[in-house]
């Protein structure tokens, strides 16, 4: 026997559980994941093949940066880490001050026993020190939180569903974390230059290796290095990043990209590696210091970059492909 169908509003025969052709984006009869990926296979967050989009939907304009930066301004780390940061050159003005002036021991001079020649002095004292393992974790912090911490609050698929695209979801968090990390390796030299000069004084960057810069060309310098620094750790951002989108759990995608960037430091110091440690991002962590010789020479942080850059463009890759391919259930 034939089954019999009730025609729709426009004449057509309807679906079976009575929605039109036209009638919808979604068929009743095809169900929809959590993130908005039908059960036929499309990619989580796509639309149904031809189904217009909503009146004024615009993907581009979904989760607007300032959005998202407000968001992550307000959160209680971020407040946290920029205090932990604030406060350390005046730990340091402190630590110089009940121990004495450093000085030059087994008769080598380095830049800690310079610390208190001027404040130009002591900021690059204070990136020599940081460098290595403090500014690794807000890059960490800023960068491995920002999806997981979705996830971890069951807000991930309620973001998709608004609907904001994943790509669009990605690139806003990613470019809003690499701005907070941004900010937080220029805040550390900023209050530790004021800090500084206001302790020691203003005057020319003096040189372990002997000479000195010009306070004026001393502050170009800094700001080399500052960029370098931030450059290097691209590779730990793309690393939380992508540690971020596999899983549920901030602390482990943080935690994660803090460990192997120590395991790195650790294989650095494998000296019969030889050549091998060339491939190591913590081999070229601390060619910034490059920028603070007489004559400046950029081979070691052209290396170093070019190393970090290329390690952090597939791990960007890697969490892009990965999260449009994910079924997003939390």
């Amino acid at each position: 026997m034939t089954p019999v169908t009730e025609p729709g509003n426009d004449g057509h025969p309807a679906r079976s559980g009575g929605t039109a052709p036209s009638g919808g984006p979604a068929l009743a009869d095809e169900p929809v994941r959590a993130g908005g990926s039908t059960l036929s296979g499309g990619p989580a967050g796509s639309s149904v093949s031809g189904a217009p989009h909503a009146p004024g939907y615009r993907p581009r304009r979904t989760l607007p940066l300032r959005v998202e930066a407000m968001r992550q301004l307000r959160r209680r780390r971020t407040l946290v880490i920029g205090a932990i940061l604030a406060v350390l050159p005046f730990v340091l003005v402190a630590a110089f001050a009940i121990g004495g002036d450093p000085g030059g021991r087994n008769n080598r001079i380095t830049l800690m026993d310079t610390a208190t020649a001027s404040g130009a002095n002591f900021t690059a004292t204070v990136l020599f020190v940081s460098a290595g393992f403090l500014l690794v974790v807000p890059v960490a912090l800023f960068c491995g939180d920002t999806v997981a911490s979705e996830a971890s609050w069951s807000s991930l698929r309620y973001l998709l569903a608004a609907p904001v695209p994943r790509t669009r979801l990605l690139l806003s968090k990613l470019t809003v974390a690499l701005l907070f990390s941004a900010a937080a390796m220029v805040l550390l030299p900023l209050v530790a230059l004021g800090v500084g000069t206001a302790a020691y004084g203003w005057g020319p960057l003096q040189l372990p290796t002997g000479g000195a810069l010009a306070a004026g060309d001393a502050l170009p310098r800094l700001a080399l290095a500052v960029a370098y620094i931030f450059v290097s750790q691209l590779v730990t951002a793309a690393l939380a990043f992508w540690l971020s989108t596999v899983t549920d759990a901030p602390l482990g995608a943080v935690g994660g990209a803090v460990g192997l960037t120590i395991v790195g430091n650790v294989l650095d110091q494998v000296t019969a590696l030889e050549q091998w440690r060339d491939f190591l991002p913590a081999h070229w962590q601390f060619a910034w210091a490059d920028a603070l010789q007489p004559q400046l020479d950029g081979t070691g942080m052209l290396q170093g970059a070019s190393v970090s850059v290329a390690y952090a463009l597939v791990l960007f890759a890697l969490a892009f492909r990965g999260f449009g391919k994910k079924d997003i259930v939390s």
